[in-house]
């Protein structure tokens, strides 16, 4: 059997195959839609795609393999897949809950907390994040994306260049969501928007067994 046939025989290595065609297909069309400010920008993007775009179709490809996910992954378009409620599930999500949520973890120790992937509300579409510094003292954390959130101001949400962001707990719900790209407007939903590669890629680190923790 030579190499090229054992590839293409392999179900795993097809299914990469085909995450990679449809990540660079999609990665490609947004550079070649974005406004330009520098060569050096663009560049460097593409210097690294190859690098992300690979390591996003291994992990969801294993992810998928050993059921570490609740969600369905569609090969073709390099996504996660599951039936959208009719609603923005935010059952449980009343500000004081969050904070307390975040604050039981900030109080065993604030490396548990790093690198945690999260949910963000961002207007009623809710986005995958991950939190890269806490500050103690003053009971607050920053998001990779969304930047900073008080655990302790009154319950008024983040303005961030016209948008509302809104720090969630995960839950089952809430990161299925997230990962399905889901989305509603005034209440109704609307058809889900592709979750970018950095979301991708933080939708394969999510516990869903114990969502206090990151999956090795």
């Amino acid at each position: 059997m030579s190499q090229t046939s054992l590839w293409q025989t392999n179900p795993q290595n097809n299914d990469f195959a085909e995450i990679c065609n449809a990540l660079y297909e999609r990665e490609l069309f947004l550079l070649a839609n974005i406004e330009v400010t520098t060569l050096l920008s663009v560049q460097g993007r593409l210097k690294s795609l190859s690098y992300y775009i690979k390591r996003a179709a291994s992990l969801m490809t294993k992810v998928h393999e050993q059921g570490d996910s609740p969600l369905t992954l569609d090969i073709q378009n390099a996504t996660w897949s599951v039936k959208q409620a009719s609603k923005i599930p935010l059952v449980g999500q009343a500000e004081l809950d969050v904070f307390q949520w975040y604050l039981a973890l900030l109080s065993k120790s604030n490396a548990v907390l790093l690198g945690l992937v999260v949910p963000v509300l961002r207007n009623e579409h809710i986005i995958l994040d991950c939190i890269d510094k806490v500050d103690i003292e003053n009971k607050r954390l920053r998001t990779n994306v969304s930047g900073w959130f008080s655990l302790l101001d009154s319950p008024k949400p983040v303005s961030n260049v016209g948008n509302t962001l809104q720090l969630l707990k995960p839950n089952k719900k809430v990161m299925m969501s997230a990962c399905a790209g889901h989305g509603w407007q005034n209440g109704t939903r609307i058809s889900p928007v592709i979750p970018n590669l950095r979301e991708l890629l933080l939708s394969c680190a999510i516990n869903w067994q114990d969502f206090h923790k990151v999956l090795k």
